[in-house]
């Protein structure tokens, strides 16, 4: 199941599990809209490309819930 990361890698923006702006890569590196284009669209961490992540239903979220885990790597900036 994907993890849906509550944050983006690179700011730490909130990035809720129903966030339009979200972004992620085949490796669930996840970052916000804004940081996304100062990558080009090209994920900073692993060279994927970076696409609209998913949104989970609404009604799956309590029994599939998203990821509480922040990751942020600062070396990204």
């Amino acid at each position: 199941m994907l993890q849906l990361r509550p944050n983006c890698e690179c700011c730490d923006r909130d990035l809720p599990a129903d966030a339009s702006d979200a972004l992620i890569c085949s490796f669930e590196c996840t970052f916000c809209h804004d940081c996304a284009q100062r990558f080009a669209g090209c994920c900073p961490n692993c060279g994927g490309n970076l696409v609209t992540r998913p949104t989970r239903p609404a009604h799956l979220l309590e029994r599939y819930p998203a990821s509480s885990d922040r990751v942020l790597k600062p070396h990204i900036h």
